[in-house]
């Protein structure tokens, strides 16, 4: 977001983002909901909801860094000053601007701060990360590796577009993003792929209103092409959750053959129905199954060609996003989501037929919520072999350095932090 202009920061404003970010920290409920609730209570315009929550969004990317920079402040002062601080140093905006929101205490408190030597911090302080992520993720990666990912995390995200191929090309989308002004440009991996630099609203653009585009991530979009649904097929989405993914599988399929979108939560599924509808697809058949062991599940054993699961996991990977993650999840949360993530596995597998592919995925950075759950079902199930995600990716025109599995990082893809691997039912 571009600094805001003018006389400077009306110090209203900056009291409504000190208020909302308040109410982010509480970590109640995840911070988009969060968002959402403080909004409904407190009307305000576009542009000032879009600062307010830049503002809240930056003190939780840099949570521990702006709380020990600030620790010697009582409660509210200190909330004050890290909002300041967010401003100031995360988001660009020069401190002239905040001169007119800020106290003359707090405004010497920024100059003493400024030229103060910076203190010495540890690892885990510098990236902003919890201790224990920090170690789970030194056990794989090289401090230097490290601040690197943690930087790409610790940024905010372009808004990725997918083209609905079904309604439209990309070219011509493109094309007519660049002539109504918008920052437009071709995602470099995901063929059907568009970025905007920035977040401009577009729950009133013409193609997003009539399906030609949907908001998905591109590494999420590069699922589907490891899963690869043909045509007239029968497909499984395991945890389709809203059905961002369903839709993807179901253009790909060219609204032929019967796509299944599993899931336990009924609430989730009904937001899926007319967005298949908009989309123009007809093949969607939802389902709300009570568990991974649900006997609508079990009548489908052995019949299914392809399955996608993007298990429930920590969402570690879409900090980008959802800052507030990296705080309210815990080694326990973790713990919980590895078992969950076994028995979905195993179980959906159970749908594939001989020759059937199965990909499983998370928006996890956790070697145990991925590599290791990948190895355990593959030590228990002969049945099936691991696929080379490269060469399948590559085999559609999609060049990437990546190995086996598929792992994808915002400092290196310019994704969210994704993890893939296809599964292939030999007999």
């Amino acid at each position: 977001m571009k600094p805001y202009s003018g006389v400077g920061v009306p110090a209203p404003l900056f009291n409504a983002a000190v208020a909302a970010t308040e109410r982010l920290l509480e970590f109640v409920q995840p911070a988009d909901a969060t968002l959402t609730a403080f909004f409904r209570a407190h009307r305000s315009g576009t542009r000032d909801r879009a600062f307010i929550a830049e503002a809240g969004y930056a003190v939780l990317r840099r949570l521990r860094w702006l709380q020990l920079m600030t620790k010697d402040l009582p409660g509210k002062a200190a909330l004050r000053l890290q909002v300041a601080l967010a401003l100031t140093e995360q988001l660009g905006h020069p401190q002239e601007h905040l001169d007119t929101a800020l106290y003359p205490a707090e405004l010497g408190w920024l100059k003493q701060f400024r030229e103060q030597a910076a203190p010495e911090l540890s690892l885990a302080v510098q990236i902003d990360f919890p201790d224990w992520l920090t170690e789970r993720l030194q056990a794989h990666l090289t401090d230097d590796d490290l601040r690197a990912v943690a930087q790409g995390l610790n940024t905010s995200a372009p808004l990725d577009l997918r083209v609905n191929s079904i309604k439209a090309e990309r070219a011509t989308v493109l094309a007519r993003m660049q002539a109504d002004g918008l920052p437009a440009t071709a995602c470099p991996y995901s063929p059907i792929g568009i970025r905007i630099e920035g977040r401009p609203p577009l729950h009133d653009y013409p193609l997003f209103l009539d399906g030609s585009v949907e908001v998905q991530d591109e590494g999420s979009q590069l699922l589907g092409f490891l899963l690869q649904p043909k045509r007239s097929e029968m497909v499984v989405d395991f945890c389709a959750g809203a059905g961002g993914k369903t839709l993807l599988l179901g253009a790909m399929m060219r609204s032929t053959g019967r796509l299944y979108a599993f899931d336990v939560s009924e609430k989730r599924l009904t937001k899926l129905k007319p967005r298949a509808a908009r989309a123009g697809l007809s093949n969607i058949h939802t389902a709300c199954i009570s568990s991974e062991t649900d006997s609508r599940v079990k009548r489908l054993s052995g019949k299914i060609d392809r399955v996608l699961v993007d298990a429930p996991c920590s969402g570690l990977g879409t900090l980008r996003r959802n800052p507030d993650l990296k705080w309210r999840q815990t080694p326990e949360s973790i713990a919980e989501l590895v078992v969950k993530q076994a028995a979905i596995l195993a179980s959906a597998s159970r749908l594939l037929k001989v020759g059937g592919r199965l990909v499983y995925a998370t928006c996890s950075i956790l070697d145990e919520e991925n590599e290791a759950i990948v190895a355990a079902f593959l030590a228990t199930h002969p049945q099936f072999k691991k696929l080379s995600a490269r060469d399948l990716l590559a085999a559609q025109g999609i060049d990437m350095d990546i190995g086996e599995s598929l792992q994808l990082w915002p400092h290196q893809h310019g994704t969210d932090g994704f993890f893939a691997v296809a599964l292939e039912r030999t007999v």
